[in-house]
């Protein structure tokens, strides 16, 4: 287990090491020329928790150099949750509502697709996370997840459907799966989904945001607060690490998450990342590893909402993982996506992540699985950054609570 180290020491620590890192733009990492060595985050921290490592927070600020071309493609959106692209480069918009948009890459905005099963959009609740299957210009098959409502209370739900022809509705459509137990709370659905490599579904959810339901995210009887491995009908993925275990739920592939509001495959490695929403700071980035347990709500960095100690107030315990990276204050971190463009060269294998709270764009830069370079874009935008994807065109895409659509490109 790594030794805590006091924070002032790490701070001083991270900027000495951003300054002596090599250049090299053609693979993303940080470099001499576009690093302002002080952290972003000039806020004091929510606590007095030390990292358990050098450059788990707070690390080395950079800039980017390219200059960029950014553009409000449209505005009047109704809250838009998740973005995915399409194969002719048209982008597919969940609305919180409840129905779907198709965007062109010039701004032009679809009328509302229909046809999805009801959901219940009060709270954190709605129609969320979604993606389209890789066979998508064959068979025209959308996943996404919702908030369900149920006798016993909410959940997380998956389903797929097809889109039609004219593209103005969803037919066939099934409920393949849903996270139980259900509980009366609207908030912490997770709801992020993507398909893996080997073809399967994975979808994020969390604990349901109720002292009650916490200790779920621990429990491997309960799908809260967890990242879910499941085929494209709902069953649990083959290759899952407790199909073997009796006490376990098979479709779990990590646990001990609060509420994962993001998931994006390194475009090199290949690896699962997530970020997650702590309480008060705390807020995490991790490398998801299968039947690995990431803490929550045994240890976390951030306070209850009143400034308390969440439990014990304990950041490390033997059996659980440490975060790669998090933030204190809390920025709210919702969907990311890494970026694999060549418009962009000094983004390349970046990470981009929607900040909510913190009302910009995240960029991170990662090498060997540490961060080594975070930058804050569009802050002046005073916008809850909600998600972002690349593009076909190798431009970066963001959507927002307030209902926008950005363009970010070279100039």
């Amino acid at each position: 287990m790594n030794k805590k180290i006091p924070f002032f020491l790490s701070a001083a620590a991270v900027i000495f090491s951003a300054i002596s890192l090599e250049a090299n733009a053609s693979t993303g990492l940080i470099s001499a020329q576009d690093t302002t060595n002080a952290p972003v985050e000039k806020l004091p921290p929510n606590n007095s928790y030390s990292p358990a490592f050098i450059g788990q927070t707070r690390i080395a600020g950079i800039k980017t150099q390219t200059a960029l071309d950014i553009k409000v493609l449209a505005e009047g959106l109704k809250r838009p949750w998740g973005i995915t692209v399409l194969p002719d480069g048209r982008l597919l918009i969940t609305e919180k509502i409840g129905t779907m948009r198709i965007i062109t890459t010039t701004g032009t905005v679809s009328e509302p697709i229909t046809g999805f099963p009801e959901v219940n959009s009060g709270g954190q609740g709605g129609l969320l996370g979604l993606t389209i299957d890789p066979a998508f210009a064959k068979n025209r098959i959308v996943y996404w997840t919702f908030s369900e409502k149920s006798a016993e209370g909410n959940l997380t739900a998956v389903a797929k459907g097809t889109l039609s022809a004219d593209e103005k509705k969803i037919e066939n459509v099934n409920v393949i799966y849903r996270a139980t137990p259900a509980h009366p709370s609207m908030g912490h659905y997770g709801g992020r989904i993507l398909v893996d490599k080997t073809g399967n579904l994975l979808v994020t959810t969390g604990e349901r945001s109720s002292l009650e339901t916490r200790p779920q995210a621990q429990f491997l009887t309960s799908a809260n607060g967890k990242v879910l491995r499941i085929t494209k009908d709902g069953k649990p993925a083959p290759g899952n690490p407790f199909l073997k275990n009796a006490e376990a739920r098979p479709e779990i592939y990590s646990y001990g998450h609060r509420n994962v509001q993001n998931l994006a495959f390194h475009p090199v490695t290949g690896d699962i990342w997530t970020a997650e929403f702590g309480p008060m700071g705390g807020d995490e980035l991790n490398l998801v590893k299968p039947g690995k347990n990431y803490g929550w709500p045994t240890i976390t960095y951030g306070l209850e909402y009143s400034g308390a100690k969440v439990g014990d107030g304990i950041q490390q315990k033997e059996g659980m993982e440490q975060p790669v990276y998090y933030w204190n204050p809390s920025i709210s971190p919702s969907g990311m996506s890494f970026y694999s463009g060549n418009m962009i060269p000094e983004w390349k294998n970046n990470l981009f992540i929607g900040a909510l709270s913190g009302k910009h764009i995240l960029r991170l830069v990662i090498k060997n699985n540490k961060v080594v370079g975070e930058e804050r874009l569009l802050a002046d935008q005073n916008q809850r950054f909600r998600s972002t994807m690349q593009g076909k065109d190798g431009a970066l895409y963001a959507i927002t609570d307030e209902g926008r659509l950005y363009r970010i490109a070279k100039k």
